[in-house]
């Protein structure tokens, strides 16, 4: 009988404390993953914060107010402005989705949408080739490597602006040093950046001369990441230097190039110095992209358009988040962690 006694008094003490905590008095919850790691890693936190509200100011005003515009018709002509010693207020108004469609429907967005992605296509797939090759090169043992990859990498250390304008000089078609070479060959001089075929071959070439460094460096680093025992191993096997390639180059490479072809396209789609120090779009309208079209519509044309160039900003933008899902979708497919 005591015993039975004392069960019962177990149990009904268990049942008073589940009741407890299904009432929300007994032990409480885990913790989130976010207070979790707020609590393990807060000094991380404390640190990081202030760079996190720096970047927060430069990057989201400023996106916030490029989106603000692209639902306005604002212009050079309403925008807030002082003329003298009197302060006009702003008089654009609220459009709404106008601007989007008016960009979509139109003939120029989707023109120049058209150039900028074969400009990107072809220049990244141009700079990741001759990025395969020449790390490929530069990862045998050969006399003067050292001295190859330094200059191979000098591209990469000049600034961009300065390339571009030493590029310039040399496509120049009356005294520039390639038609000078082609005169002496007796071949007619090229009009590099005054026809609208060449010219675009000719951005093209300096983009490809100036991303190729980068695209070498870091695919020699996935190269030298790759234990020499599986080449040895599949030598041994009897594989061609194309089967060891294509077997074990390649996969060990993976996780490199599919980065670097990310922040490649991303880079191209909005360079803007090559394009605008070197033909300013031109001839015409030949060579424009995106972004060098939407910088026109700011600080070129009058007058100024800055919800045009704010709708063109916004839709890059949407074009390359769009892109940087799809392409981490397509990786996912394919068995990659990334």
């Amino acid at each position: 009988m005591a015993v039975h006694t004392s069960q019962s008094v177990a149990k009904a003490a268990g049942d008073d404390v589940a009741r407890g905590r299904s009432r929300g008095t007994g032990n409480p919850p885990p913790p989130s993953r976010l207070r979790r790691a707020l609590s393990v890693h807060w000094y991380a936190w404390t640190m990081v914060a202030p760079v996190v509200l720096v970047i927060g100011v430069i990057i989201g005003y400023p996106l916030v107010r490029g989106v603000w515009l692209s639902l306005t018709d604002a212009d050079e002509r309403n925008v807030a402005r002082s003329i003298g010693v009197n302060q006009m207020p702003a008089t654009y108004e609220f459009v709404g989705a106008d601007n989007y469609v008016d960009a979509l429907t139109g003939t120029q967005f989707l023109g120049t949408l058209g150039w900028t992605l074969v400009w990107t296509v072809s220049c990244v797939s141009i700079t990741f080739c001759l990025g395969m090759v020449l790390a490929n090169m530069l990862n045998r043992r050969f006399a003067g490597r050292s001295a190859y990859r330094m200059a191979l990498i000098l591209p990469w250390a000049i600034p961009g602006f300065v390339s571009v304008f030493a590029w310039r000089f040399l496509y120049n078609e009356d005294r520039g040093l390639l038609n000078k070479i082609l005169g002496g060959a007796g071949v007619d001089g090229v009009p590099w950046l005054n026809d609208p075929t060449w010219a675009k071959f000719s951005v093209i070439a300096v983009n490809v001369w100036l991303g190729v460094p980068f695209m070498m460096v870091a695919l020699l680093g996935g190269l030298q990441s790759i234990p020499s025992e599986q080449y040895e191993a599949a030598e041994m096997d009897g594989a061609t230097p194309w089967q060891r390639f294509r077997h074990i180059t390649l996969p060990g490479l993976r996780p490199v190039s599919t980065t670097v072809i990310l922040l490649s396209t991303i880079w191209t789609f909005n360079m803007f110095p090559v394009i605008f120090l070197l033909t300013r779009g031109g001839p015409g309208e030949a060579t424009q992209i995106l972004v060098t079209q939407a910088y026109k519509f700011s600080f070129e044309i009058s007058p100024r358009d800055f919800a045009q160039s704010s709708t063109w900003g916004v839709l890059i933008l949407v074009l390359l988040m769009l892109f940087a899902v799809v392409y981490r979708r397509v990786l996912r497919t394919q068995g990659d962690n990334w």
